[in-house]
């Protein structure tokens, strides 16, 4: 093989190794930063991992938020109108929030299938809902895809 070749296919070799290994590498950090979203009833189901990063929503029941007159501690059930998950969050929660309204949390899910919120996102105005939480209620009545129009039934 002539040098000049031979020179070029060991720095195509270098590169496309290189290029692999890179790519692995991204994969691997992006794996452990991805934040799947699970409406409470696949939580119920058992679908969503247990104390992994993830993303649940639906419409905060009435009448089931609890908080701790000593601390910043809060607990709340969410609902998609198929089932319901407790959620506990200590800290200060946005303005927006309310009972009967859309609601997004960060967090992880325990054992005991509580979702241990380390964030609380609450809608925005009174028209939007956070489009993972509309999808997730679509299944579960067609025509009412808000808060205030669900029904709340286990």
């Amino acid at each position: 093989m002539h040098p000049v070749r031979k020179q070029r296919l060991i720095m195509v070799i270098f590169i496309v190794v290189f290029a692999s290994v890179a790519v692995g590498l991204m994969a691997y950090a992006l794996r452990e930063n991805i934040n799947l979203f699970y409406p409470p009833a696949k939580i119920v189901s058992g679908e969503a991992p247990v104390d992994k990063r993830i993303r649940a929503g639906g419409c905060v029941l009435p009448g089931q938020v609890k908080r701790a007159s000593d601390s910043l501690d809060v607990s709340f059930l969410i609902t998609d109108g198929a089932a319901n998950v407790e959620v506990h969050f200590t800290g200060i929660l946005p303005d927006l929030f309310a009972e009967g309204e859309a609601v997004v949390v960060n967090g992880r899910l325990n054992g005991d299938g509580v979702f241990m919120a380390t964030e609380v996102l609450a809608k925005h105005d009174e028209n939007y809902t956070p489009p993972e939480v509309a999808e997730s209620m679509q299944g579960t009545d067609e025509h009412q895809n808000t808060c205030e129009g669900m029904s709340y039934g286990a």
